[in-house]
């Protein structure tokens, strides 16, 4: 392994042996950087196959060509994986946690909305169809109270210009209100289902730039470090490497590293400045913040679920309301006897057998809420594999924060296995730098 990344990091290959050597590392690292990128951009962006199939052909073809003969765009890429730890790489992590919450979590909300929308609009249906034919009885207590009334005045042998009959202007056909209700429900759900493609479709777009926009960011990162490494020798220029400990022991200068031990640290070393802790810290908390508004979205989704399931089930056991309407119609006995013979008397009319009946009836209807014919979709439950994915990239990212630190480094030795000689010249300036200080104190 040593040996192919001296062949690799090389500026010109000496032989043969080491260029063929070099033509089948860059050959290897573009097909599956090509693979990669290929898989990024059809499952991840959703761009089509043929597309990203020549997406991916280009850009493997230009990339193996500028590893083979560009010495620099080596050095860059590779210090584009370890760039993948720092907050480039945090934000396509992130971008692909928020592209997975709306993709699988916002449509199942929309879905549970909708089912508790078809459930209200169920028992709308169903009671104002029940509540118009209740309608009904009331015609037929109406006309059976009047037909006992026309028979109490046809005994007394009294002509009225009525019927007797109370009339009700009665809504026969309902199909107007089911029309209003079906086009209410039509409408709702088009406005809902243009809500969720306007919601995808902006994620879809707001993803693919915010993915683009970081891959570039990447490369100018890697093209950013290196360029101040090979032109400021003061930039991250504060570690104990071997050449710096080399140069130090044939000076017979060591105690100078031991002395500066707190202002420099091993790049293989674990521990972390006071600068970079709190560096850390804050990043923690800003992710902290990312993470909140993620589990807010994840408890919208089983608040949705809990809420229509309980609409389905509660609908399905709705009972019916009885509805009694009961008539009494008496006449006391002062007017069979007294009133009405006087009346009679007064106005010269015979006599005859009075007959009064008394009219006592109930009448009873039930008010139906729900209905087994209502077409309501069944509430679609949370995927929990949503939430452990999501769960296991923000896992990532927090290591992602604590690791960024490792990452800078790891770019810096890079750079210096590219650039031996510009290493060494880092080492002199370094060494003396701590000489020049030691000398003041």
């Amino acid at each position: 392994m040593a040996d192919l990344w001296w062949v690799y990091s090389k500026p010109v290959p000496a032989n043969g042996r080491e260029l063929w050597t070099l033509f089948l590392q860059c050959s290897c690292i573009t097909m599956v950087t090509g693979g990669l990128f290929y898989n990024w951009m059809f499952a991840s962006l959703e761009y089509s196959w043929h597309l990203s199939v020549a997406m991916a052909a280009s850009f493997s073809l230009l990339l193996l060509l500028t590893l083979f003969l560009v010495h620099p765009a080596r050095c860059v890429f590779s210090m584009i994986m370890p760039t993948l730890g720092t907050k480039q790489g945090r934000k396509l992590v992130l971008s692909t946690c928020i592209m997975i919450v709306v993709i699988n979590i916002t449509p199942n909300i929309i879905s549970n909305i909708k089912t508790i929308l078809q459930v209200i609009k169920c028992i709308c249906k169903n009671s104002s169809e029940s509540l118009l034919n209740s309608t009904a009885l009331l015609e037929t207590a109406s006309w059976e109270f009047g037909d006992a009334i026309q028979e109490t005045v046809h005994s007394i042998n009294i002509y009225r210009p009525m019927n007797g009959h109370f009339q009700f202007s009665l809504l026969k056909n309902s199909s107007f209100i089911y029309q209003q209700m079906h086009l209410a429900g039509e409408k709702i759900g088009r406005d809902f289902l243009a809500v969720e493609v306007l919601v995808k479709d902006s994620v879809r777009v707001g993803n693919k730039l915010v993915a683009g926009f970081s891959m570039l960011y990447l490369c100018f990162e890697s093209t950013w470090y290196l360029k101040n490494y090979l032109t400021n020798l003061r930039f991250d220029n504060f570690y104990i490497t071997k050449k710096l400990e080399h140069l130090a022991v044939d000076r017979k200068a060591a105690h100078l590293l031991v002395g500066s031990s707190k202002n420099l640290i091993r790049p293989t070393g674990l521990k972390l400045s006071r600068e970079e802790v709190m560096l850390c810290l804050v990043q923690s908390m800003l992710l902290t913040v990312a993470l909140m508004l993620m589990l807010v979205v994840v408890a919208m989704d089983h608040f949705a679920f809990s809420v229509a399931d309980t609409s389905v089930r509660k609908a399905a056991q709705f009972s019916t309301v009885p509805i009694a309407l009961s008539i009494k119609y008496s006449v006391s006995a002062g007017a069979k006897m007294g009133i009405l013979p006087f009346f009679l008397k007064l106005l010269q009319l015979p006599q005859e057998e009075l007959s009064f009946q008394d009219f006592e009836r109930s009448y009873h209807h039930y008010l139906t809420f729900s209905s087994a014919h209502c077409r309501i979709s069944p509430p679609t439950p949370p995927n929990p594999s949503v939430l452990l994915v999501v769960g296991l990239l923000f896992c990532i990212l927090y290591a992602i924060v604590f690791l960024e630190t490792y990452a800078h480094r790891l770019c810096r030795k890079i750079a210096g296995s590219f650039f031996e000689s510009w290493e060494e010249k880092r080492a002199l300036y370094l060494y003396k730098k701590l000489s020049r200080k030691h000398k003041e104190e």
